[in-house]
């Protein structure tokens, strides 16, 4: 329920507080006070859009506020999506509470700033919210049918959830939409793989070869650098054969050779070593020296033994080598990147591999969806076709009251593909008088039909509804006299489930109120200023006289008392 409304620096409003009381509030004033002023601001609570030009004349910002008192039925739902939002949970105290545990929502307070040029600012319990986050909270708090909303009627795709409103089948249709949605998401991800399917062929043709490519080579780390020495090696063994054997005539195999000199100096030290001692350390030194020469004689036969011309080996490394050069040209790195590729090859390699199973696996996933989610629109469609008739029975008692009792409103259902919906099309059908066949209420209703039949639907589904609060912008367009009376007889009908704000230029409609507001614009200091108050008793029957016959006489205050006395007794 709507508490309190405090709208600031709004278009010709600089600072109206509104105390909105349970049951039918109703809204009145001359043509062009702020009346709409006041809706346009509410409708702002509930995320309607924000305009540039709302800002009050030299003033920056415009502020809407109010303190919303939530009923018990949508108190989890409210704080469902308070939670999942991470905003405050509640005022207590005046003290916001953090979201995130379990709780109901009792009281918002919900705070909207314009900018001038049309940036707005959403708060919730203090806290900045998205106007997202508005939507969601703000619709389900707040039902506008404003004096053009009823042309919402006419567009076809709207009529369903009306239908379903009425059965009560919100909550089944969600299901449904869930689980359309999951048979969607399955058949896209099966025709997007079904699709890609030729150029995942492709690849992966490219990648076996690739990777065959690089797994015959078998390259090892730090072979090219290996191939390059031993190439360098066959290219050189001349230089090599000569170097070698001028060592070994140098160390063992010359007349003058480091072996046989060694020797001969080891037997000169031994003979001297007989007198003098100190000499025998120093023989240790020339024997070692002897045993490393030889060691590297051995050495150097060897290595000269193993050195010869070998031109098909040569040739067998050059063509490794370019072999393994080519597949790092190929890679774009070396013989590391070459190996790194091929991981990330075979790893792409298994991953389309992997597809395959997937596409199994949805098809599988799509052939189990398919008759569930069809099941389930059958069970939705029963309930709409069920419930149908009882609401064509229930609005045309409705408009029956409303001064159309020769219409009949028909709900038209046709089967179509199945969708996140259902299975079913609907249509709300005219047929204005009888023996007049059913026609699309785009092309037989008027305005005022249209804002009857809207009032008629409403009454219909106020039990149904979600919603707390309904506001009613001058949806009595187009009708006066008795029919005004039981347009007034049918939103305090539906005032006694929820609150009702309801703006109307009819006073047999006003009458019917339980509270009484009056906007008023003055002129003065230069400037225009748009005003709300709440009429006493005596203020009110003035106000219905004024709007019975344009001013005020006895006469119209006698049959404004008249109009207030009836519409108490009703």
């Amino acid at each position: 329920m709507l508490q309190q409304l405090r709208v600031t620096n709004f278009a010709l409003i600089s600072d109206v507080s509104i105390e909105f009381g349970e049951g039918f509030n109703v809204l009145t004033g001359e043509t062009g006070a702020g009346k709409s002023l006041i809706v346009e601001a509410v409708n702002l609570l509930r995320g309607g859009r924000a305009n540039g030009d709302m800002p009050r004349t030299g003033c920056a910002e415009a502020v809407v506020e109010a303190v919303i008192a939530v009923p018990d039925d949508l108190a989890n739902a409210a704080a469902e999506i308070l939670q999942r939002s991470g905003l405050p949970l509640d005022l207590e105290g005046g003290a916001a509470t953090q979201g995130g545990g379990n709780g109901r929502c009792g009281e918002l307070l919900i705070r909207r700033v314009v900018a001038r040029g049309g940036r707005s600012r959403t708060y919730i319990n203090g806290a900045l919210a998205t106007a997202a986050v508005l939507g969601e909270l703000g619709g389900m708090l707040i039902d506008l049918s404003g004096q053009h909303e009823h042309q919402g009627l006419i567009v076809p795709d709207k009529h369903r959830a009306i239908l379903d409103g009425y059965a009560g089948l919100t909550p089944q249709v969600e299901r449904l939409h869930g689980a359309y949605q999951s048979l969607a998401d399955a058949r896209h991800e099966l025709a997007l793989l079904q699709t890609q399917q030729a150029d995942r062929i492709a690849r992966a043709e490219y990648l076996e070869f690739m990777c065959g490519e690089v797994a015959a080579a078998a390259p090892q780390p730090g072979e090219l650098e290996q191939l390059e020495a031993e190439r360098v090696r066959l290219t050189a063994v001349e230089h090599l054969q000569r170097g070698v054997g001028a060592a070994l005539a140098a160390i063992s195999d010359g007349e003058a050779n480091a072996a046989d000199g060694l020797g001969a100096a080891i037997r000169e030290l031994e003979r001297a070593a007989r007198f003098d001692d100190e000499l025998a350390e120093l023989i240790g030194l020339v024997r070692e020296a002897k045993v490393l020469t030889d060691e590297a004689a051995a050495a150097l036969a060897r290595y000269d033994g193993r050195l010869e011309a070998n031109p098909d080996r040569l040739a067998e490394v050059m063509a490794r080598m370019e072999l393994l050069r080519k597949l790092c040209r190929k890679h774009g790195g070396d013989l590391a990147e070459v190996m790194a590729a091929h991981e990330r090859m075979t790893a792409e390699l298994a991953e389309l591999a992997g597809r395959d199973g997937r596409i199994a696996e949805l098809e599988a996933r799509c052939g189990a969806l398919e008759p569930q989610v069809l099941a389930m629109a059958r069970e939705v469609s029963s309930a709409r076709i069920a419930a149908a008739t009882k609401l064509s029975r229930a609005v045309h008692k409705a408009l029956a009251e409303l001064g159309m009792g020769a219409a009949q409103l028909l709900v038209q259902r046709s089967e179509c593909a199945l969708g996140a919906t259902g299975i079913d099309r609907i249509e709300l059908m005219l047929a204005a008088n009888k023996g007049l066949e059913a026609k699309p209420l785009s092309k037989v209703a008027s305005g005022g039909e249209l804002s009857r039949i809207m009032l008629a639907l409403k009454m219909c589904l106020r039990r149904a509804d979600r919603v707390a609060t309904y506001v009613f912008d001058e949806v009595d367009t187009g009708v006066g006299g008795s029919t005004a009376v039981a347009i007034g007889r049918q939103i305090r009908q539906v005032s006694q489930a929820r609150q009702v704000l309801c703006v109307t230029h009819l006073a047999q409609l006003a009458a019917f109120a339980d509270h009484h507001y009056l906007v008023e614009k003055h002129h003065g200091s230069g400037k225009t200023e748009t005003t709300v108050r709440r009429l006493s008793a005596a203020a009110r029957r003035d106000e219905l006289a004024r709007m019975l016959g344009g001013s005020a006489t006895a006469k119209a205050k006698a049959h404004a008392q008249e109009l207030l006395a009836d519409a108490q007794a009703a």
